[in-house]
Parts: C-alpha cells; structure tokens; sequence
C-alpha cells in the first residue's frame, strides 16, 4: 500500500515551512548563530508569568467558553478602543484564538468557497498561501518593491482585483520586510476598495512594533472596520510566544462564522494563557504599557546596529520602519537566496531565512530578525561581513 497517495492532495502540494529548513542544522551544529526565528528573545514579564501561576494553584484549570473569557474580551476591547482607536463589543465581535495563527485559518475558512481569490501582498508571512489553499481558495500574489518600501500600492491592488476576489490579506507591520503601512497609504487602498465587497483581513500582530510614529489599523479608516477582520496576539509586544494566545475582532458575522469552526477545533485557548493575557492587557493599561514601551526601545537599538552592519559590509538594505526583521539584497554577490544562506551556514556558521521562502518577490532577499541580543547581533555581523567579502 502506498500510503503517500492516500495523503491530502492539497497537504502532499504544500511545501514544508521555508523559514525552519536551516533551523534543524543549527540545533546539531556547534557555534552556530541563529538569526532566523521570529521569536522575542526577552522572557515574558513576571506579573504575567505570576498571575497565570496563581490561576493554577486557585484551580482554574477548565474549560472557558468557545468565546474566550468574557474578562478577557473586555480588556481586548479596551485596548483596541485606547491604542488604536477602534471599537467593537466584546460579546459578539471578539473571539480569543489559540495565537493570531489560528485567526489566520479561521478568518479564511469562515469566508472562502472553492475558488474564492485572496489577494497576498509579496513578499509575506509564509502561512498565507498554504492556509488559502487548505481552505479551498485561490491565493493571488500582490508584488510588493523594495523601491516601494514593501507597500500594497493601490495601483498594484487594482491590477488583480477580478471578479473573483474575496478578501485581501493586509500584513503591516511586514514579515519579512519589516515594511509599514501609514495611514495614507492605507487611505489610497481603502479608496480602492469602496465600491466592492472584498473583505480585509489585517494581520496586525506587530502593531506595538513601529518606530516612526503610531501603528494604524485598517479598520479605523472610514468605512472600512465593517468589512474587515483584525487579527492580533500577544506573542510579540508581550514577549508570550509560548503561551499561543490571540484574538480577532471583527463584525459579528465574521466572528460568529470563526466560533462555529473554532469551537469544533480548539473549542477554547487555554484558560492559563487567558490568564495570562488578561494580566498583560489589565497591567498595560494601568502603565501606559511601560514594559511593552522598554522592549520596543531595545528593539530599536538592535534595528539601527543590524542595519548599519548590513550596509557596512556592502549590501543594499531597505531600512525597516516596523515588525524585527531586516530584509536586505543580495544579488550583488550574484548568489540565489537559498544559495546565500546554505552557503553562509555551512561556512559561517550563520543561520538567516532565504527571502523567497515568503514569496518569489523575495528571491534575491533574505530574512535577518533582530528579536536577539547584541552580543549574537555583533558576532553574527561580523561572521556574515567575513562571508560577503569573499563574494562582494
């Protein structure tokens, strides 16, 4: 019996994740600096470590509801009220997912029929495409520039738009690109947009990581919130990878459609990590987010040193204005992305993501996450201008 056949043949179709081909060598490889996971490296604050430690040792170790904890939703609709000035109830049009991942598959399955086009900026976040295909849509690249700054332009966006289209995926700030949306950007796409029905899913997970002024939201232009799904967690800002705990906030319609489908999967995040986020949010709001505030304040010293190495050793690199990634070029050493980047590893030592992992627009590109200290910063610069000085 050939067991591979009896696979999906939509799962045997969808490649394994780019980003974590290098990162199976790196755990088996001595020295080896890791610049490739998009992973704070800062521990979770201790209030919230504690407050999810005392709900165990009260006992709250059941079920919630489908919805997430109404405390919880209360609190997500006050800091999407307070941060970025969008309202929503927390009865109906919030729902707490296991990570903004989930939200991503659960957006997706709840609005797509076969043959649905989602429109995709690229380069992206690589679980855009698979999760369109898996829920039997059409995923449509939108090619995104670096002499653009990685932007959705609303010419771009109108080239693709068919008669076909059903939502578009909005991901600001970028991964990989570490790219930004503002608010006159996302203006120009809205405008695009107003006299048809395609739905807007915004992936905002690194909203609380932008360096040149306040993250908007897709749902605060006017107009827009009715059609659009928000998609954030607490991975990043907070530093809770690990505790895989985000939300959606959206119409009712949506968010309804989501539960039905989340409540036959997950059924609920667990309730420790709901705990947790409660005491995240509750705490933030209380400190004007001092600690959410200190973290992005390292990540912008790590920003400006990552940049400046990489341009220092000779190769072109957009300056990223949001998220904790550079994306720099590196066609000049006449190298494929994955070329770079398996050769880089086996001779340096240095582990980065090859950019077409997020798209073919990536290719000649790769990923470098700065969310690592200084100290692996440094020695990981210094090893890659060893590497491009030999092909520069």
């Amino acid at each position: 019996m050939n067991w591979e056949e009896k696979i999906s043949k939509k799962v045997r179709q969808t490649p394994p994740s780019g980003i974590r081909k290098f990162f199976d060598i790196v755990n088996e490889m001595d020295d080896a600096i890791s610049l490739g996971v998009g992973e704070p490296d800062f521990i979770t604050p201790w209030n919230i470590r504690e407050a999810s430690i005392h709900s165990i040792e009260q006992g709250m170790t059941h079920y919630t509801s489908n919805w997430g904890m109404l405390e919880l939703r209360e609190a997500i609709s006050e800091y999407l009220l307070e941060r970025f000035d969008i309202s929503y109830n927390p009865k109906d049009e919030i729902v707490v997912t296991v990570g903004a991942s989930e939200g991503i598959d659960l957006a997706l399955r709840a609005i797509i029929e076969p043959g649905d086009e989602v429109l995709i900026p690229d380069p992206s976040y690589v679980s855009y495409k698979p999760c369109v295909t898996m829920a039997g849509g059409v995923a449509v690249p939108v090619i995104c520039t670096v002499e653009d700054g990685f932007k959705l332009t609303p010419e771009r966006l109108k080239e693709k738009i068919t008669e076909k289209t059903k939502a578009l995926v909005l991901p600001y700030p970028n991964n990989p690109t570490g790219g930004i949306m503002t608010r006159e950007d996302l203006e120009a796409i809205a405008k695009v947009l107003e006299n048809t029905d395609i739905i807007v899913i915004t992936d905002e997970i690194y909203a609380e990581l932008t360096y040149n002024g306040k993250h908007t939201s897709f749902a605060s232009i006017p107009g827009m919130q009715d059609r659009t799904i928000v998609l954030n967690g607490f991975s990043k800002a907070f530093a809770m990878t690990g505790w895989r705990l985000g939300y959606a906030a959206g119409n009712s319609h949506f968010i309804r459609a989501m539960v039905k489908i989340h409540q036959y999967t997950m059924l609920c995040a667990p309730i420790m990590s709901q705990v947790a986020g409660l005491e995240a949010l509750r705490s933030g709001l209380e400190t004007d987010f001092e600690d959410v505030q200190s973290m992005v304040k390292e990540y912008n010293h790590r920003r400006r040193v990552m940049l400046k190495g990489i341009r220092d050793m000779g190769l072109d690199c957009f300056e990223p204005l949001g998220a904790f990634y550079v994306f720099p070029s590196i066609q000049s050493t006449g190298m494929t992305s994955e070329e770079f980047c398996e050769q880089l590893l086996m001779e340096e030592k240095v582990a980065v993501v090859p950019g077409n992992a997020f798209g073919e627009s990536g290719e000649g590109f790769i990923r470098c996450s700065y969310a690592y200290s200084i100290d692996n910063i440094n020695r990981a610069l210094e090893r890659m201008g060893n590497f491009v000085a030999k092909y520069v």
